[in-house]
């Protein structure tokens, strides 16, 4: 019997929207040039919500959650990779729609493949992952608009979780003030650790004031939270102000007026990781592999075995979770 006729481990989520831990062969994969060997995956919001089955993101049951996978090429019909390469993948269709990472084989596209650098372990990749990737999107987006360390602070909401807490670090680490917001007291001193200057309550932000435009108070902002929020942290910012947004877990509606864009010139920037083109996703990668590296990481990031997942996917749905929660595959 050779490799690709072994059976390997996956958590699919079944018609009845129940996940559990299954034996699954090659055979049984989405077609794609590459053959990846897993050894660690990620939990994000993301893929919680695809481990209960929920439509929006598992459109298709059974289903393999992970929006994130890293491990060795086990084959390969695209001369760019070769087996025993390292590599990983986030983003694009893999894990919502298509069957994800979390499983000992994962078969994609060429194109969505990128090798891992020599001193850089897959475990680390993971720990970044797709929130990693989110962050560091944010804040290339505040760069492209100029605004630097010098022109004031900058806000992230949702700090704690795993686009914001790493935003709040790599910011600090170029040299921003960086005010965090968290609902959670117990992590407070968890984002300074991480770099941030001051951590708020999320009662900073007014979201229920009618008023067109409130007191600027942040030259930048990572929003996480999307809703009302958002529109919050759009009437607080500074002129020419830019807030970088990436989530909707406060919801989908943005009740705003223009007058924040035409009279105070703020910009809001749409952060989509899943489809950014490869040529700047490789940009961005090079950045959190080289001069944006976070030392450290580690020490906030929690790795599970796939075999405890389902009470790592409750913790995440209850707002449990902080920092980055990296799977191991093998465990």
């Amino acid at each position: 019997m050779n490799s690709t006729d072994k059976p390997f481990r996956a958590y699919l989520v079944d018609q009845s929207k129940q996940g559990s831990l299954v034996d699954l062969h090659v055979d049984d994969l989405p077609a794609g040039e590459v053959l990846i060997r897993a050894s660690h995956s990620s939990l994000n919001y993301k893929d919680a919500l695809a481990a209960t089955g929920h439509p929006g993101v598992a459109r298709t049951l059974p289903h393999i959650p992970g929006v994130d996978v890293a491990g060795t090429v086990e084959s390969s019909s695209d001369d760019r990779f070769q087996p025993g390469d390292a590599v990983f993948v986030t983003g694009y269709e893999l894990g919502a729609p298509r069957w994800g990472g979390w499983s000992q084989k994962v078969r994609v596209p060429a194109d969505w493949v990128i090798p891992i650098p020599r001193r850089v372990t897959p475990s680390e990749v993971m720990a970044l992952g797709t929130a990693g990737f989110t962050a560091a999107q944010c804040v290339s987006a505040i760069q492209l608009h100029d605004i630097g360390p010098d022109d004031g602070e900058v806000l992230v909401t949702g700090a704690s979780g795993g686009v914001g807490s790493t935003a709040v670090a790599l910011l600090a680490k170029l040299g921003y003030q960086v005010a965090a917001v968290t609902g959670k007291e117990d992590h407070h001193q968890q984002l300074r650790d991480w770099g941030a200057s001051r951590v708020l309550p999320r009662e900073t932000i007014d979201t229920t004031s009618d008023k067109p435009l409130l007191k600027s108070l942040w030259a930048a902002a990572v929003d996480t939270v999307g809703g009302n929020v958002l529109a919050g942290v759009i009437k607080q910012l500074k002129q020419r102000g830019c807030v970088a947004a990436c989530g909707n877990v406060a919801g989908v509606d943005l009740p705003l007026t223009v007058f924040p864009f035409i009279l105070r010139g703020v910009k809001l920037d749409g952060i989509d990781s899943a489809q950014c083109p490869r040529n700047a996703r490789m940009i961005i990668w090079e950045k959190l592999f080289g001069s944006w590296k976070l030392e450290g990481i580690a020490d906030h990031t929690t790795t599970v075995p796939l075999t405890g997942i389902d009470e790592y996917v409750q913790k995440i749905l209850k707002g449990q979770i902080s920092g980055r929660v990296v799977v191991d595959l093998n465990a």
